[in-house]
């Protein structure tokens, strides 16, 4: 267990998307980037000290950047697993196409904003072995909400060392309307997108969520 400075990690984190390329992958200077996230650094601030725990999957927060920002076929090649080099990688699975569909379903009530903090985050794998619909119905009745694609990249962008054999998870705040459900696991050395089905459970497959998301300017 380990006690941060919120405006330390918060800074950490941005430094890291700029080291991955993602001011240039979104058509913007270092500095642009840096003040379009600058906002959010106050909301960390307000925080404090708080623990982090990526050895158990637990952490305080997450700078995400949405989709419409950095696509996600770009997001994914910046990802790797703890000390490795792989670059992660989108499974075949995904149609051409197909990833444009898979949307933020109306409960996870995603800011309307390029970037956002995802708050007080579970890797979920209390929810290995369990039904997906199940494990989502689950954290529903809790309070909380699933991961979408982009916050569970992420997650594992900032986080590497929470994606682990036997402790993967599934993004079932990110749907296209069918019975698939989108997940992060381990292929090939490097981190993988690949989906599957909401009936079909896994031992090794849980289900990501977190307390809520805030925004600069949100109420």
């Amino acid at each position: 267990m380990a006690t941060i400075d919120a405006v330390a990690e918060f800074d950490r984190q941005v430094h890291n998307l700029v080291e991955r390329q993602y001011p240039a992958m979104a058509g913007l200077t270092p500095e642009h980037f840096q003040s379009l996230v600058a906002p959010l650094r106050d909301l960390a601030a307000t925080t404090g000290n708080l623990i982090c725990e990526p050895d158990t999957g637990r952490l305080p927060f997450v700078l995400v950047v949405a989709r419409q920002v950095v696509p996600i076929e770009q997001m994914m090649p910046r990802t790797t697993l703890c000390r490795k080099a792989e670059p992660g990688f989108v499974d075949h699975s995904f149609e051409p196409g197909s990833l444009e569909r898979f949307v933020a379903v109306a409960e996870t009530e995603l800011p309307d904003q390029p970037v956002y903090l995802l708050m007080d985050v579970e890797r979920g794998e209390e929810f290995c072995g369990a039904i997906p619909r199940d494990a989502m119905d689950t954290i529903a009745a809790r309070g909380r909400t699933p991961l979408t694609i982009e916050e569970g990249i992420a997650l594992i962008t900032q986080f590497p060392e929470i994606l682990v054999k036997n402790k993967c998870f599934s993004l079932g705040g990110s749907r296209s309307g069918d019975r698939r459900v989108p997940a992060l696991w381990i292929s090939q050395n490097a981190p993988k997108l690949g989906w599957c089905w909401e009936r079909n459970p896994h031992t090794w497959l849980g289900m990501a969520s977190a307390g809520n998301r805030r925004a600069a300017g949100a109420q």
